[in-house]
């Protein structure tokens, strides 16, 4: 299982690295910018070559990956006007958000490909248990999956929100007899639903229905979920920095550890993982903050508002204030990771 955990996080980290990285590259080749060195992965090279000016290598630490575009520095840049800041303010912009647009592109094509080749579960209006969970009170009353509810308290069930609207209402220790048939044969039990606030919680899930859209129909899903998924992070950050709760960031150890989870899960699951993971990277990423794109494309904002860029001394402060958060950032991340694998 560790293996699993290393090879899967290894798999999505590779994967979103290079989109990111792809981004930055590209836009900064179509600008006219040079590249010096393509990179995934940090510290020593492991296999690198050069095609024209650029060296393309994999390094040995998988947790990121650079673009070595020249003239990032205005200090160091070339004389043939292929730096980063030779180019005009759109051009540098476009390279900046090329990598986290590439990271909110790519889940797009991860989720059409797990929509049009798996098809996608819609919820089966059927009386028939889908899941049933462990050490939950139908699976202690020996409910299993695949069982279809025919009765409670002798009331007939025909759908799924029968079944539901049958639990409504229910007072606390408050038993209901299920008849139900499993395999041509009809029994039944008794069974306390867990009461929880307003709900009563058999622990059960209905059956579903898995369908197969064709090729357009899932590029219009993939699409659907990749927004979805995006409005209800932006929604989850809000909420983050209304209430900042340090106990809900999570370093490489926990990534590792859901990138692990979603493996043993099936190949689909992995996908899925990695499409979340790069649109949470995208996020991120976008935030104003220096070290991050989004605080480098703050900063251009304001050349182009000044008409001249910040001065050597202002984006060194600015730097070094982004570097200090980020360490802060992650050893928060990872004392956390450290509590939930330890269980401290």
């Amino acid at each position: 299982m560790q293996l699993l955990t290393i090879a899967a996080a290894i798999f999505v980290l590779g994967l979103l690295v290079t989109a990111h990285e792809l981004g930055h590259f590209a836009t900064a080749k179509l600008t006219g910018m040079r590249v010096d060195e393509f990179a995934i992965g940090f510290g020593p090279k492991l296999l690198s070559t050069k095609r024209g000016d650029t060296v393309y290598s994999i390094r040995a630490i998988p947790l990121g990956g650079f673009n070595d575009i020249a003239g990032m520095d205005p200090s160091n840049k070339p004389d043939d006007g292929s730096g980063f800041c030779d180019k005009s303010i759109p051009a540098r912009m476009l390279v900046i958000i090329a990598g986290s647009a590439m990271n909110f592109i790519l889940p797009v094509f991860l989720f059409f490909g797990v929509i049009f080749f798996n098809g996608y579960g819609t919820p089966s209006t059927e009386p028939v248990f889908g899941e049933v969970i462990e050490d939950m009170p139908a699976a202690q009353a020996g409910l299993m999956a695949g069982d279809r509810v025919l009765s409670i308290d002798g009331k007939p069930i025909e759908k799924w929100a029968d079944f539901s609207k049958s639990l409504d209402g229910l007072s606390e220790n408050q038993s209901v007899a299920i008849t139900f048939e499993r395999a041509g044969a009809v029994s039944t039990v008794e069974v306390t639903p867990m009461h929880e606030g307003s709900r009563n919680l058999l622990g059960v899930r209905s059956d579903s229905t898995i369908i197969h859209p064709g090729f357009f129909e899932s590029i219009v899903l993939a699409v659907g979920r990749t927004i979805d998924f995006t409005t209800m992070m932006l929604s989850a950050l809000a909420d983050l920095i209304a209430s900042p709760s340090h106990e809900a960031v999570s370093g490489p150890i926990g990534i590792a550890q859901m990138a692990g989870q979603a493996a043993s899960a099936g190949f689909a699951a992995l996908i899925n993982f990695a499409a979340l993971l790069s649109l949470n990277l995208a996020i991120i990423n976008m935030l104003p903050v220096p070290a991050l794109d989004g605080g480098h494309f703050v900063t251009l904002v304001i050349e182009g508002l000044r008409g001249r860029p910040l001065t050597p001394k202002a984006l060194m402060y600015t730097q070094r204030v982004g570097v200090v958060l980020m360490l802060l950032l992650m050893i928060v991340a990872t004392k956390n990771d450290l509590v939930r694998v330890l269980h401290l």
